[in-house]
C-alpha cells in the first residue's frame, strides 16, 4: 500500500465530493462546427482557476493515481504504465520528483503534452492539469517537443513500448513520439481540449508541428485525422479517464468536454452528420449455460466512424447495452431451466443502430443445491508456522488455495492465515474453483498487529460483491444474497482503506439456492454491491421490474428493465456520488439509496 503525505488528505476529501454539473454543457446544445468549439471554449474557460505550477504534484494524487491496473495508488504514468503486465518501475506520489536523471525509473516530473516552448511557458497553459501530466523524467526528455504520431522506423523505445522515430503518418515526415495504444485516446483528448480551451491564442503556437496557425481547425489536417482516429477507434474514453476528468474539475474548476461528450470531436472537426449505421453483428453464438447465465459472442460490426457498443435483446426486448465495442457478453439473472433467445444490434457514436443479428438460443440449467455449505476453509492445512511473508499455496477445501504476502505464525480459531497490507504489495487470498455456486459468504477477521482499521474486498470471479471489516477484535461477518450459480473463485484482498497485518479464519459460503416466486416481493428486493466501485450493480429479484435512477436533485438520469434474478444494471455512465434507485413492480414500487464510489 502506498502512503501519501497527510497534508494532502483535506484536499483529497474535498475533491471526492465535487461533480461536473449536469447542465454544464447546456449552452452548447444545437451547435456544430467551430461555433460549437467556441461555445465549449466559453464553458470551460468560465470557472477555470489556475492553481499554479507547483500544485500539480498535489493534483496528481487524485487525477493520476493507478487505481485501474496494479491498483496500488502509484503515479499513473502514460509513458511507463504496462497495462497488460507488471510495471518495470513505478513512482509513489510525493517521492522521486525530478531532479537529475540518467535513465528510466530515476524520477518523475511534469510533461506538457503541448510543449511549453510553443506558448512561451505562459499561464494558465503551463499549469493546466488537463494537458500537463506526470511522466518519467527520462522518457519525457526523449519525447522532447516532438509531435505525436505513429512511428515507421524506430530510433528509441521506452520500457512500456512508447517510441521515438520517423513518422509514417500520411502528411508528415518528421520525427514523432508514439505512446502505447492504451493512452493514445487520452493524449488525443488532451490535445483537443487544449485547442478548444486556448482557441483565442492557439494560432500563435506554430512551433508545435501539429498546429496549423489557425484558431478554428487549429491542427494540421494529418494531425486532426490521426487524433480523431485515436479518439474514436484506437482508445475510446474509459472509466479511468472519466474519473480523472471529474478530479480535474474538482481541482481547477473546468472539464475536458471530449471526455464527457466524445461526439463533440466529430461535430467540430468532422461536422457532416454521421447517418451511416453499422453493419449487423453476425455469427451470434450462445454457450456455457448455467442455471442463471449464458455466454454470448459474435463477429464485430463495421462502421464508417466506429462501433461504440452493442445492444443485447432477450426475447425481442431490450436487455442490456455492453457499454463498449467488446464482442462478447455474459447474460446473467436468467430463469433456470428456460430457453432464452438473444439478438444483438451495433451502435456508433452518433447513435446509429444496425439491423439485427441472427438469433441464438440456449437453455439454462437447473437451479442450485439448497443452501448447504459449498466451501468451509478453516486454514488448518496451511504450511507449518512461519513468520516470513511470502506467497503460500496449500491443499484446502475444494483444491489448491493461494495467499500472497502471507504468514502463518498466529492464530484466531486455531490456525489462521495472515496477510500483510502495510506495503506496496498487499496480501490476497484466492480459493480454487469450487462448484455449487454461492449464496451467503461468512468470514472471521482480526487486526493482528499495528496499523489502522479497515475493510477487505470480497470478489467472486473477479467482481466485487461486498466488503468485510477488520479491527483489533475478533469478528465474524456475513455477506448475504450474492447468489451466483456457476463455479466460483473467491478472492479476499485489502481495499487500501487500512494498513495492518490481518488474520483471516473460517471462510465459508453456502451453495447457490434459486428463489421461489412466492418469496419475492418488494421488501425482499436487494441491490448489491452497495456501495459500488464497479460499473454495474445487481438487483436480486425473480420478477420483471422497471428500474429508474435519479440523482440527488431528483432528476431522472437512467431508465431500464430487468427480467429475473440477479440482473445487472450498467451504470458506467454515472459519475461518483449518491443516487436513488426506484424499483417498480406489479405490486408497487420501492426506492433505495445507491452510492457509487
Amino acid at each position: 500500500m502506498n502512503h501519501f503525505y497527510s497534508i494532502l488528505l483535506t484536499l483529497i476529501s474535498t475533491f471526492a465530493f465535487s461533480q461536473i454539473p449536469s447542465n454544464y454543457y447546456d449552452s452548447a446544445n444545437g451547435l456544430t462546427g467551430y461555433s460549437l468549439k467556441t461555445e465549449l471554449k466559453n464553458i470551460i474557460s468560465n470557472g477555470h482557476t489556475d492553481q499554479g505550477y507547483d500544485a500539480l504534484y498535489t493534483a496528481y494524487v487524485t487525477t493520476h493515481s493507478d487505481n485501474y491496473y496494479e491498483n496500488d495508488g502509484s503515479v499513473l504514468d502514460f509513458y511507463s504504465e504496462n497495462p497488460t503486465g507488471t510495471d518495470t518501475y513505478y513512482y509513489t506520489h510525493g517521492n522521486n520528483q525530478c531532479g537529475n536523471y540518467s535513465g528510466e525509473s530515476d524520477c518523475y516530473n511534469r510533461e506538457h503534452i503541448v510543449p511549453q516552448s510553443s506558448f512561451n511557458e505562459n499561464y494558465p497553459m503551463r499549469s493546466d492539469v488537463h494537458h500537463v501530466i506526470p511522466t518519467d523524467g527520462y522518457v519525457n526528455n526523449r519525447r522532447s517537443s516532438y509531435p505525436f504520431g505513429t512511428v515507421g522506423s524506430t530510433t528509441w523505445t521506452s520500457d512500456n513500448g512508447s517510441k521515438v522515430g520517423s513518422s509514417n503518418v500520411t502528411g508528415y515526415s518528421g520525427v514523432v513520439f508514439e505512446p502505447i495504444d492504451e493512452f493514445k485516446g487520452d493524449i488525443a483528448r488532451a490535445l483537443l481540449y487544449f485547442a478548444t480551451r486556448y482557441e483565442n491564442t492557439v494560432d500563435g503556437y506554430t512551433s508545435f508541428d501539429m498546429f496549423n496557425g489557425t484558431n478554428d481547425q487549429a491542427f494540421e489536417t494529418w494531425a486532426i485525422d490521426m487524433l480523431l482516429d485515436w479518439h474514436y477507434n484506437v482508445d475510446p474514453v474509459d472509466q479511468s479517464e472519466i474519473d480523472r476528468n471529474n478530479a480535474a474539475f474538482a481541482y481547477q474548476g473546468n472539464a475536458n468536454p471530449f471526455v464527457d461528450h466524445p461526439e463533440y470531436a466529430n461535430m467540430i472537426w468532422n461536422p457532416t452528420p454521421d447517418t451511416q449505421a453499422p453493419t449487423a453483428p453476425s455469427n451470434l453464438v450462445t454457450s456455457n449455460p448455467t442455471s442463471s447465465s449464458i455466454d454470448l459472442s459474435w463477429t464485430a460490426s463495421t462502421d464508417d466512424v466506429g462501433v461504440v457498443s452493442y445492444d443485447v435483446y432477450l426475447a425481442g426486448s431490450f436487455f442490456m447495452n455492453t457499454g463498449s465495442p467488446s464482442t462478447s457478453y455474459t447474460a446473467t439473472g436468467l430463469s433456470s431451466e428456460t430457453e432464452h433467445c438473444f439478438t444483438v444490434y451495433a451502435k456508433d457514436a452518433a447513435d446509429n443502430t444496425s439491423t439485427v443479428s441472427n438469433q441464438a438460443c440456449e437453455t439454462t440449467t437447473a437451479g442450485g443445491s439448497g443452501g448447504s455449505d459449498c466451501a468451509a476453509e478453516d486454514f488448518e492445512d496451511i504450511p507449518a508456522n512461519s513468520t516470513q511473508y511470502t506467497d503460500r499455496t496449500w491443499s484446502g477445501f475444494g483444491g489448491q488455495w493461494n495467499a500472497t504476502e502471507a504468514r502463518t505464525d498466529q492464530t484466531i480459531n486455531g490456525r489462521a492465515i495472515l496477510i500483510d497490507c502495510r506495503s506496496s504489495t498487499n496480501g490476497t487470498i484466492t480459493s480454487p474453483s469450487i462448484s455449487g455456486g454461492i449464496g451467503d459468504l461468512t468470514i472471521t477477521t482480526q487486526k493482528i498487529y499495528t496499523g489502522t482499521d479497515g475493510t477487505l474486498n470480497v470478489l467472486v470471479n473477479g467482481s466485487l460483491v461486498g466488503t468485510i471489516p477488520y479491527d483489533a477484535t475478533v469478528q465474524t461477518t456475513t455477506i448475504s444474497g450474492i447468489n451466483l450459480s456457476r463455479d466460483i473463485v473467491v478472492t479476499i484482498e485489502d481495499n487500501d482503506s487500512g494498513s495492518a497485518r490481518i488474520g483471516i479464519d473460517d471462510l465459508s459460503w453456502t451453495c447457490y439456492t434459486s428463489l421461489s416466486v412466492n418469496d419475492d416481493n418488494l421488501s425482499s428486493i436487494k441491490i448489491y454491491p452497495n456501495p459500488v466501485s464497479q460499473n454495474y450493480f445487481n438487483i436480486k429479484t425473480n420478477q420483471s421490474l422497471k428500474v429508474e435512477i435519479f440523482n440527488i436533485l431528483g432528476k431522472s438520469i437512467l431508465k431500464t428493465q430487468v427480467n429475473s434474478n440477479n440482473s445487472k444494471i450498467d451504470i458506467g455512465e454515472l459519475v461518483k456520488g449518491i443516487y436513488l434507485v426506484k424499483v417498480i413492480s406489479d405490486q408497487g414500487s420501492v426506492t433505495k439509496k445507491l452510492i457509487k464510489q
